[in-house]
């Protein structure tokens, strides 16, 4: 039942028997259809989340009203508003559901009695942290420098399955640009 979270987290420390089953003790799976909401706007966020199974996007709404993805977490990734989160401050962030989603949530009571118990997760979440700082500069970096092409590339390189499971809008709220600019780049891909 914990197989793949234990293999994510085993992947920054060797962990003893002993503290994988204390750290699956403290994890709260929760089931969740498609379109559900997990996090809203002026929310804060109760939850980092391990995808078991599923797809889930990270939005925020500009100021003329549009929807604009900032990332998206589909299975053996981990989901949740990090500032939010560890400030417990109101998020700018919608965490949604785009596929019917199972989640290993942890709470900020959960976690800190588990980096409490176990310090090595510290390195763990510093890792995912780390992690996640790389996407985010990297995405930034290829939204300045790089041609809407290129950053379709980039993005199926990244999300090699996402294509296939969610909305062409979701993907160019993503990339910047327009549903038919994504419909038009596949379309030359294809005949390629």
């Amino acid at each position: 039942m914990y197989a793949n979270i234990i293999n994510n987290v085993g992947r920054s420390m060797k962990f003893t028997a002993e503290e994988e089953f204390f750290f699956t003790n403290l994890l709260k799976k929760e089931s969740y259809p498609a379109k559900t909401k997990l996090l809203r706007e002026g929310e804060i966020c109760q939850f980092e989340g391990y995808v078991q199974k599923g797809c889930i996007r990270i939005y925020y709404v500009n100021e003329d009203g549009f929807e604009v993805t900032i990332s998206f977490a589909i299975e053996d990734w981990w989901v949740s508003d990090i500032a939010s989160f560890h400030e417990q401050i109101p998020s700018d962030l919608f965490i949604e559901t785009l596929e019917d989603t199972e989640l290993y949530l942890l709470t900020p009571q959960t976690k800190e009695e588990l980096l409490q118990a176990i310090p090595k997760f510290e390195r763990v979440f510093r890792m995912l942290v780390q992690r996640n700082l790389t996407s985010v500069q990297n995405r930034l970096i290829n939204t300045i420098s790089k041609k809407a092409a290129d950053r379709y590339l980039e993005f199926i390189s990244l999300y090699p399955t996402i294509p296939q499971r969610v909305a062409q809008y979701y993907i160019a709220s993503y990339l910047g640009v327009t549903a038919e600019f994504v419909s038009t780049i596949r379309k030359r891909l294809l005949t390629e």
